[in-house]
């Protein structure tokens, strides 16, 4: 009885513990939080996980029950929180995906788990490594905090210490891999030096595409020095600029630094240290020295081209929250010239009529020729004024708003063009997941996607003429003729199928006695499948006698390889 007792003041705890998890996490997403493996998205993640868990140890194995959960608690919840029942569906579709994605994951974390534990127990220890607690978070996705409960109750315990150390060492490594591509060989020290000596690098990108400039530094293999001459590869910091380093998502321009003795052709432009604008390339002529007086030019077409996507990136994140409400917040973008991705929180795939809208949407925003507007205002300000930020990121005091018409307005440091009509045309290519919970879309601006439907245009036209069919008759056509295809296919397979299988009675007829044992081989036609084959071994065995040894080879070339 006492046991008894016991298992039910487990259960009981277990069930109030999902009960409470279930509850927090509804709320959480409805206020627009999204699983993901850092800051807020992470705690409401191992809530998720924590429920999910404890359901399968109240006996739901295999089977889903936090969409009906989570409608419970909508329901009891929405009489205080209305707005909870108009969010039903997005909650539901957060919640839906991270139990489906992490019963996944249980299912295989579990078996991992049980492996370490077998493996510890039989040596005799009572301790779960610390390599095997990273595996279990790095690979599979289990939290720590789980895996220290299941140890538990398991008797054993984790070594804490030596799985932080490999997190460690894992930020670590993603740090240096960060940090070295903004300071590339140099000791970031060299940087600091030079900010000190110097002062912050003036940067007049914004207003102006060339400037008069001085060198201030000069790098090599990442050692300062005084000169590099021609075919040098060099990094070089200049008093003021017009070239952007990158950042904010946006690449960073190229062009030309001219002295009165060199030329240098600058490919790439980082900010290894705040105020610092390093410039790399190579030097083409001449030599160039510290205190040179220089002209910095940036390549115009590149940066207008790269200032488009740019645009185009704020355009397209304002049209997916429109679309898919507040929680479709940016987790990430590249703009590069003519071409943009945005990453973006969502919790499933985007459907294509979203997709078409918000495109929709956006090129109404460039028939409209709406004015970008910068300027420089307090975060408080920001704030009042509903500029989106992006979470997670550093902002200082003063912060950099960039504004389209009424339409967009961003907290943002990049470069921009002047009139939304100066994107000329936007076309979204697709979308997919990158992770759990983030999507990826891909879009072209200006010309390129200009191009892009100019080509689409020209192939329609192929296909329209070669099928005589009208382009909005092309779908149908083509889904007839793939179908005919594919049961053209099908015949054909089974044709060939039932060829290679007549051959059994024969095969198995013509078997050699080697040693008291029947053997067959045959080559079958090139182009047979492995299923065939597999069929037809097993067909010419059978023919044979239960207790007459056997053996049978067939083979052949398949068509795909």
């Amino acid at each position: 009885r006492a046991q008894t007792e016991g298992v039910q003041t487990v259960e009981t705890r277990t069930r109030e513990a999902w009960t409470g998890e279930t509850r927090t996490g509804v709320m959480l997403v409805a206020d627009g939080v999204l699983p993901s493996n850092e800051g807020r998205g992470y705690v409401l993640r191992r809530i998720l996980r924590r429920a999910i868990r404890n359901l399968r140890l109240l006996g739901a194995g295999e089977q889903r029950y936090m969409h009906d959960l989570t409608a419970v608690t909508i329901d009891v919840m929405g009489e205080l929180y209305p707005d909870l029942k108009a969010d039903a569906p997005q909650v539901h579709g957060v919640i839906d995906a991270e139990e489906a994605s992490f019963l996944g994951t249980l299912r295989t974390g579990t078996a991992i788990f049980d492996a370490a534990v077998e493996e510890t127990k039989r040596k005799g220890q009572g301790t779960l490594g610390g390599d095997q607690a990273f595996q279990l978070h790095d690979t599979y996705g289990f939290p720590i905090d789980l895996t220290l409960e299941m140890a538990s109750e398991q008797g054993l315990k984790v070594d804490e210490e030596g799985f932080r150390r490999l997190m460690k060492e894992q930020r670590d490594r993603a740090k240096a891999d960060a940090a070295a591509k903004k300071t590339g060989n140099a000791d970031i020290s060299v940087f600091g030096q030079i900010l000190e000596k110097t002062g912050k690098v003036e940067f007049l990108g914004y207003d102006n595409v060339t400037a008069e400039s001085v060198v201030i530094g000069l790098l090599v293999d990442g050692l300062p020095v005084p000169a590099a001459g021609a075919g040098s590869t060099v990094e070089v910091v200049l008093s003021r600029t017009p070239f952007y380093a990158e950042g904010g998502g946006q690449l960073a321009d190229q062009g030309t630094i001219r002295t009165d003795g060199a030329e240098v052709e600058i490919v790439d432009v980082q900010s290894p240290v705040s105020g610092v604008i390093v410039h790399r390339g190579k030097v083409r002529t001449g030599e160039v020295r510290v205190g040179d007086q220089a002209q910095a030019e940036i390549d115009v077409e590149r940066r207008r081209a790269i200032s488009r996507s740019h645009t185009a990136t704020h355009l397209v994140h304002r049209g997916f929250r429109n679309a898919l409400g507040e929680t479709a917040a940016q987790a990430g973008s590249e703009n590069s010239p003519g071409r943009f991705r945005f990453d973006f929180t969502a919790a499933g795939a985007v459907p294509p009529s979203v997709l078409r809208d918000v495109e929709d949407e956006v090129n109404a925003i460039l028939i409209n020729d709406l004015k970008v507007n910068a300027f420089h205002t307090s975060q408080a300000e920001a704030r009042a004024m509903g500029a989106l930020a992006l979470f997670g990121e550093k902002y200082g005091e003063t912060v950099r708003i960039v504004e389209v018409g009424d339409y967009s307005r961003e907290l943002c440091g990049g470069t921009h063009v002047a009139s939304s009509g100066q994107l000329g045309l936007v076309k979204v290519l697709g979308e997919a997941s990158i992770g759990a919970g983030v999507r990826r879309v891909e879009a072209l601006v200006g010309l390129d996607a200009f191009r892009f439907l100019a080509r689409e245009s020209v192939l329609v036209a192929q296909l329209s003429e070669q099928l005589k069919a009208r382009r909005e008759e092309l779908p149908e056509r083509i889904e007839g003729i793939v179908t005919r295809l594919r049961t053209a296919e099908k015949e054909l397979d089974r044709l060939r199928s039932a060829q290679v299988l007549a051959l059994a009675g024969e095969m198995a007829a013509g078997a050699r006695d080697l040693g008291g044992v029947s053997v067959v081989t045959h080559r079958a036609p090139d182009g047979t499948s492995a299923d065939d084959l597999r069929k037809l071994a097993l067909d010419v065995r059978g023919r044979f006698p239960g207790d007459r040894a056997a053996v049978v080879v067939v083979a052949a070339v398949p068509a795909d390889r």
